[in-house]
């Protein structure tokens, strides 16, 4: 939608949208809770033993470390930003939002995406590094650059969707109350738009191919340049050796960005002959699947945090 002429319908910003949740499934998608729900706690728990562990053990206090624990941080907020609302619209059916907490979630889901595909391409630069020069590594790679290239991409992050909200606030008519959707997608919400919504459209797409595109560009090149290094290595094992450290972190760039990939494609180009709900889906499953599985791919193959999470819990087993 472009521009849609006003009507005898329209009526100025409301003070609360409703959200519907899965279009066309109705009161069955409560049971779609049983799978959100344990996914939402699983990414609560899961990051939130992560930052733990990095936090109280000084021996994970380094910046591959520190990364990740970033990318908790980010997988938390992310996971928060649209799982209450969404359980609560799975089992209780349509939701009133209010208009002003509708545009600060539209804000966060989308900074915390462009934050998350930030860490992952600093993640794949620092692997680049360590494998790539290792002896160097120390001193390219500090804790004091992890924290300047944290606040950086934060930084970016509000400047570049900070535009989101606003160019939705512009508009004074809205043809309907109802977002077809479960939470409030920057899209979603400019469909009820009365108006000419060129802007918001070319914005959205610029957004995504100037973040998502660069990142997944500079994902590529890092690890062109890991393979560069590793093959170049003498023997088998010292090349699987070195790989092996980059396993997780393309792991975890495989959970985030192939099903962003498939909702972004079936958003832009499928509208008219995939069906709603399969959009809404892949959208949900796009935001919470990785901060259900990151903690689990990190907690399993990462030696240290495997080590410190099941000493943890031996202790804890003693004390009882």
């Amino acid at each position: 939608m472009v521009e849609t002429p006003p009507s005898n319908s329209t009526f100025l910003h409301p003070p609360f949208f409703i959200l519907t949740g899965i279009p066309g499934l109705g009161r069955a998608q409560a049971w779609l809770a049983l799978m959100f729900g344990p996914m939402y706690l699983l990414a609560l728990l899961g990051n939130g033993a992560l930052l733990t562990v990095v936090r109280v053990d000084s021996t994970l206090h380094q910046p591959m470390f520190l990364l990740l624990a970033t990318l908790a941080a980010t997988d938390l907020g992310l996971a928060t930003s649209i799982g209450p609302a969404l359980l609560a619209v799975l089992w209780l059916g349509p939701r009133p939002i209010p208009y002003a907490a509708c545009l600060v979630q539209m804000f966060f889901v989308h900074a915390l995406t462009a934050v998350e595909s930030g860490v992952l391409l600093a993640m794949a630069c620092d692997r680049a590094v360590a494998v790539g020069r290792p002896l160097h590594y120390p001193v390219l790679v500090t804790k004091a650059r992890v924290g300047y290239a944290a606040l950086a991409l934060a930084l970016k992050a509000i400047a570049i969707v900070v535009p989101f909200p606003l160019l939705v606030a512009r508009f004074e008519h809205f043809c309907a109350e109802t977002i077809r959707h479960a939470y409030c997608a920057h899209m979603a919400v400019v469909e009820l738009v009365v108006g000419n919504t060129r802007a918001n459209n070319l914005y959205g797409l610029a957004l995504s191919l100037a973040v998502s595109g660069v990142d997944i560009v500079g994902i590529t090149g890092s690890y062109g340049l890991i393979a560069h290094a590793v093959l170049r290595l003498p023997t088998r094992e010292a090349r699987a050796k070195a790989f092996g450290t980059c396993t997780s972190h393309i792991c975890v760039i495989l959970a985030f960005y192939v099903p962003g990939l498939f909702s972004y494609l079936t958003h832009r180009f499928g509208r008219h002959t995939v069906p709603k709900p399969v959009h809404v889906l892949l959208s949900i499953i796009y935001l919470l699947l990785p901060p259900a599985l990151n903690p689990l791919i990190y907690g399993v193959r990462t030696k240290q945090i495997r080590e410190r999470l099941l000493e943890t819990l031996t202790f804890r087993k003693a004390q009882f």
